[in-house]
């Protein structure tokens, strides 16, 4: 479904107050006031924990498809700035946003305008002014759950029809999005400095946080769409590949197990985050499953068996890998390990083959926005590529 289909409307003045709507497909309702753009839009309802970073959320493209709940009830009081987008377009990537209290002074010196005009500039509708305690508390005993928020004139139908317009669209589950939020060509963002590497970084719906990372350790990043054949990137010579975050359902990506797999036959040094820990783990045998609520905010605690180092982690999933925490197992590329999991749950949030050629996260190391626990996995992506670079003299 694009884009247009998911969000339809007008944009309308913060000041304006148009009643809105929030209806989960479960039938339950909550009543507020709308902000941005006034109209419909569809998606899964999620929360986020984070008590910071909003735009950085609302432009990640992992968020594509989905209504954002903050569970944190002051947002908007940073307003809006040309350097946090975290999409390469500086585009909003959420379906929706849902809030309690919005703030209508700004207050950075960053800021260029505010959270709703940005929104309405945009097309993106919101709500304001729900109980987003008990909103998030529905969603964590009950699962998210297709959403719908609607303002103005859309408000006013029947909430029946209403539901009904929710329970039609398709679920996550088995939603195939990495394509929808990916680049269409190639391109390079260069290294600072002289080059060391040169990493070909497939575009699942990559942050740029990330490539900006990679530059600051000398690599050459070549981004291409996701699901790119294998032979097409020999062609670059990469010391390594890395696959990034994205939306959608792993379950759905075999087009990119199947290439991460030549990746590991070659013998190429790999590293993963988010979706691409997922990708990496179906490569490597193991099944993904649909969380009830999922990881969603910056300050996740996971533990890594190797070391026993617990990070504090930005996080933004719905799905997961099974497995068991610190487990090792046979893969057709040697044994296997189970390296990180959460210590709320014990989702899985690490793999890795026990060579040390590839590794993943179900986290973000990149930081954007976040804390900075797991920045290191870059340095251990230079040291992999350092020692096993296919490209060593």
């Amino acid at each position: 479904m694009t884009n247009n289909l998911q969000r339809k409307g007008t944009a309308v003045s913060s000041t304006t107050d148009p009643q809105a709507v929030l209806v989960l497909a479960d039938g339950r309702v909550f009543r507020g006031r709308g902000f941005g753009a006034t109209g419909t839009t569809l998606g899964e309802a999620v929360f986020t924990t984070a008590m910071t970073g909003y735009q950085e959320t609302m432009t990640d493209p992992s968020y594509h498809r989905q209504i954002v709940v903050a569970a944190a009830p002051h947002i908007g009081n940073t307003g809006w700035n040309d350097e946090d987008d975290e999409s390469r377009d500086c585009r909003i990537k959420v379906a929706g946003l849902v809030i309690r209290d919005l703030s209508h002074t700004v207050s950075n010196w960053r800021a260029t305008t505010s959270l709703a005009e940005e929104m309405a500039s945009q097309n993106i509708i919101g709500i304001r002014g729900i109980d987003t305690r008990t909103l998030v508390r529905h969603l964590r005993n009950f699962g998210s759950i297709a959403a719908g928020i609607f303002s103005g004139a859309d408000a006013e139908r029947s909430v029946e029809e209403l539901v009904d317009i929710v329970a039609s669209q398709p679920p996550m589950a088995g939603a195939d999005l990495a394509a929808e939020v990916s680049t269409e060509e190639p391109y390079v963002y260069e290294p600072e400095g002289d080059p060391r590497f040169t990493v070909v970084a497939y575009d699942m719906g990559i942050k740029t946080n990330t490539p900006r990372n990679f530059a600051r350790r000398g690599i050459r990043t070549i981004v291409v769409p996701a699901n790119t054949p294998f032979a097409d990137i020999e062609q670059y010579r990469p010391d390594g590949v890395f696959v990034s975050n994205g939306p959608g359902d792993p379950a759905t990506a075999d087009e990119m197990v199947a290439i991460v797999r030549d990746v590991l036959a070659a013998q190429i040094p790999f590293f993963g985050i988010c979706f691409g820990n997922q990708i990496l783990g179906r490569a490597l045998g193991l099944k993904t499953y649909k969380m009830t609520f999922g990881h969603r905010g910056i300050n996740v605690p996971v533990i890594n068996h190797l070391t026993g180092k617990i990070d504090i982690t930005s996080q933004n999933h719905g799905f997961a890998l099974e497995g068991t925490p610190g487990g090792r197992f046979e893969t057709d590329f040697g044994e296997a390990i189970v390296t990180h999991s959460c210590l709320n749950d014990d989702t899985v949030e690490g793999v890795a083959l026990a060579n040390g050629l590839a590794y993943s996260v179900q986290y973000h190391p990149e930081s954007a926005a976040g804390p900075h626990d797991a920045n290191p996995l870059f340095d251990q992506f230079i040291d992999l590529m350092t020692n096993h670079s296919p490209n060593q003299a």
